[in-house]
């Protein structure tokens, strides 16, 4: 009998499940008559007040953002081929939803997810993701596991806390991607579900935690 536990796919939410700036964006003007600006890939300098110019600060961004979640949430929408490359990913590993959000938003984000066919366990953070990664891959049984996720700051705090586990960069909304350079900590950066599927997939196959200072 097989006794070695199912990898273990680790993925965050907002620009790799599910679209969010795009909409975000779109309520900002729609409700605050605020211009949000992707081009710069740095939110400090993303919002832009039109009645007088001024942008939103560091401070007032919580604010913002419990605004929107959890709320608004009904306008995000799908990534493009994520729901089948879960499916197929979900056969062979485990998958839990890591998603910095307030743990009040978590049931939310439940059955968002669950009205785009994703259904799978939800876990909410706030700050870094390296100490939740590390609990996951412990209480799975340290399987072989790969974290997907669009924030730079997320592959480092992996990387210092789980440097075993394979990390994936993925910015999905194409108007941010090409203004976000690769993150140093991830072994690979993909932005499309269809590739990145088979690299999960390959990482799983060969059943070897990741070397730590390498590119897988």
């Amino acid at each position: 009998m097989n006794t070695e536990p199912k990898p273990l796919l680790i993925t965050d939410c907002d620009e790799v499940l599910l679209h969010m700036v795009r909409h975000f964006g779109d309520w900002l003007d729609e409700e605050h008559g605020i211009d949000f600006l992707m081009e710069g890939g740095d939110f400090s300098r993303a919002m832009r007040r039109r009645s007088d110019g001024s942008f939103v600060t560091g401070a007032e961004m919580p604010e913002m953002l419990g605004g929107f979640f959890p709320d608004q949430m009904h306008r995000q929408t799908l990534v493009p081929h994520v729901r089948d490359a879960l499916e197929a990913l979900s056969h062979i590993a485990e998958i839990v939803v890591l998603t910095n959000l307030q743990d009040h938003c978590r049931e939310h984000r439940i059955a968002q997810l669950a009205t785009h066919g994703i259904v799978h366990r939800v876990e909410c953070n706030q700050g870094g993701k390296g100490d939740p990664v590390a609990r996951l891959v412990a209480e799975h049984g340290d399987p072989v596991t790969v974290f997907v996720d669009d924030l730079a700051v997320h592959h480092q705090s992996v990387a210092d806390h789980a440097p075993h586990v394979h990390r994936l960069h993925m910015v999905a909304e194409p108007a941010l991607a090409r203004h976000v350079p690769p993150a140093p900590a991830a072994h690979a950066r993909i932005d499309d579900w269809h590739e990145a599927k088979d690299w999960i997939a390959a990482r799983f196959d060969n059943a070897r935690p990741a070397e730590p200072h390498s590119n897988a």
